[in-house]
């Protein structure tokens, strides 16, 4: 199978173009500004041009595009919303017309942020979308105009992404961010009072890769089975890497000045995608062993 990855320079398109070439596929990537150095053929490209993705994948030919590349600066894309419906939406919807008309297989992946955060149970996939910010609002339109612009896509929605970069192999996100902080012995300040069902990159690449392989469509939550808060989180990763004297301290999300709303609670109910690929998804605490 020749899968194209889009947005191979980040964290999850890195893992995804990784995982797929292991399991024997042929990858070819896009990245928007630096080429990430894989051993594979990558080619620079602006998603927001319509002209450009359609000859992109009219030269490349795949069978599946993944798409990886979005705007995912939540208060960039406060401070910029053109810019966040170009890339998010538009830019969306342009990969997805140019793969059914050559008919290959799209998988697009959106985020938990569609969801206002008010449900006190995970949600489900038919759950009603409320953003509540810019960035929510531009990824579910690019799950609209993805559905309109294709045939049979798969949607894959994910929530608080982590792991290493790849090639390189370098700490992530989040837990990039703790551990640089236990190190140097500054307080960690975690919040209690957001709840989340992180995606651990090579896990959700993985997951994405066995649903491909398993010719599925429709809309998908891909995450880890663990529903816990940034503090929570926090706690297991410090076990993991053994920064038992490290200061976690309690807080809020009302502590941080930010420019977009976050929702508070988006932990997903991942029982559709485990009924599918009959296995459970991953817990936290597997994700961080296999991370560390």
């Amino acid at each position: 199978m020749r899968i194209l990855v889009v947005g191979e320079n980040g964290l999850l398109g890195g893992n995804v173009a990784t995982i797929a070439d292991q399991r024997g596929a042929t990858v070819v990537g896009t990245y928007h500004s630096v080429d990430p150095g894989f051993d594979q053929p990558s080619y620079q490209l602006d998603i927001t041009s319509r002209t450009d993705v359609e000859d992109l994948l009219n030269e490349t030919d795949p069978d599946a595009v993944i798409n990886c590349a979005a705007m995912t600066d939540v208060d960039g894309c406060e401070s910029d919303p053109d810019r966040a419906h170009a890339v998010n939406a538009e830019g969306a919807e342009h990969l997805a017309r140019a793969a059914d008309a050559i008919d290959a297989t799209l998988i697009h992946t959106s985020t938990d942020y569609i969801f206002n955060g008010e449900r006190d149970t995970p949600y489900p996939e038919d759950a009603v979308p409320d953003p509540q910010q810019v960035y929510g609002e531009s990824k579910l339109a690019g799950e609209r105009l993805v559905r309109d612009a294709h045939s049979s896509p798969l949607i894959a929605r994910l929530s608080f992404v982590y792991g290493r970069s790849l090639p390189d192999g370098t700490l992530s996100g989040f837990p990039q961010w703790v551990r640089d902080r236990a190190r140097s012995g500054d307080e960690i300040p975690l919040f209690t009072d957001q709840r989340i069902t992180p995606s651990y990159a090579a896990a959700t690449a993985s997951t994405l890769l066995d649903l491909l392989e398993a010719g599925q469509n429709g809309t998908f939550h891909v995450a880890s089975r663990s529903c816990v808060t940034p503090y929570e989180f926090g706690e297991l990763l410090l076990q993991e890497i053994g920064f038992d004297d490290a200061t976690l301290t309690e807080s809020s999300m009302t502590d941080v000045e930010r420019d977009a709303k976050r929702p508070r609670n988006t932990c997903f109910d991942t029982t559709k995608v485990e009924r599918t690929l009959s296995r459970p998804q991953s817990t936290l605490a597997e994700d961080l062993s296999s991370l560390l």
